[in-house]
């Protein structure tokens, strides 16, 4: 029952960041690992506790969606179906402690990434945009960190529409949703599949972190955005902090 309400508490909270702010994984993945399953499994599960959320989330951008050229949509859900089972893979044949090792980077990664968000956007930004080679790279190896791992996955891709040379708000933050939802699709479905899933500890966190969101919606528009932002890098450092002290020994 402990273990539970740990993973239904921190997927209920993962559900309000990511409605407000994103970095719903910061809670989700260590709650798991720290009721016992193992950190490759534990990523998994996290990443299905979480994924259904994005389909809701690319549904309040539909209009900008639709407006979007069909032709260069379809190429980058293609490119996310492809990196997330590419993404999938990958963390499936990674030794378990390897993934282990790296994971506090990844956290730090991800962290960063979510702290400095705007200057990355910033310093990626092409008004001529990308040449279709360096575009279909940079979108697949986007897609394939999502895979691999959830985390800090829709900074990376707004700095990636920045880069592309996407301007209206709106429209990035609708494909961020779709393409974060298709590829994380794909990803869970490979994981299903591969049998690593914790399905009871899934079914408990996704609607736990439905619930969350809902409430996330709300307080939206009544916390300062810099309030959030603030808690989530806090979280983000301490799981950093809390994985590196855990891996490297120092108990």
């Amino acid at each position: 029952m402990l273990d539970i309400t740990i993973i239904a508490v921190a997927a209920f909270f993962a559900g309000i960041l990511n409605a407000i702010a994103g970095g719903g994984s910061f809670l989700t993945f260590p709650a798991l690992v720290f009721v016992g399953v193992p950190p490759i499994p534990a990523n998994a599960t996290s990443a299905v506790a979480v994924f259904p959320g994005y389909l809701s989330g690319a549904a309040g951008f539909l209009a900008e969606i639709r407006a979007f050229d069909r032709r260069e949509l379809f190429t980058l859900l293609g490119l996310s179906i492809l990196g997330g089972v590419l993404g999938a893979v990958l963390l499936l044949v990674t030794p378990s402690t390897v993934f282990s090792f790296i994971v506090p980077w990844l956290l730090l990664f991800a962290t960063l990434l979510f702290a400095f968000d705007k200057k990355i956007r910033t310093w990626t930004r092409s008004d001529q945009g990308a040449n279709p080679v360096g575009k279909t790279v940079a979108t697949l190896a986007v897609a394939t960190y999502g895979g691999y791992f959830n985390g800090g996955l829709g900074i990376v891709l707004l700095a990636l529409f920045a880069g592309l040379g996407f301007r209206e708000i709106n429209l990035m933050n609708g494909l961020k949703n779709a393409l974060s939802f298709i590829l994380s699709g794909a990803s869970v479905v490979t994981f299903l599949i591969a049998g690593i899933v914790y399905m009871k500890e899934a079914a408990i966190m996704m609607i736990a972190a439905t619930v969350g969101g809902y409430v996330g919606a709300r307080l939206a528009r009544r916390l300062p955005v810099t309030v959030i932002r603030a808690i989530v890098i806090m979280v983000g450092v301490g799981m950093t902090v809390f994985f590196w002290l855990r891996n490297y020994g120092l108990h």
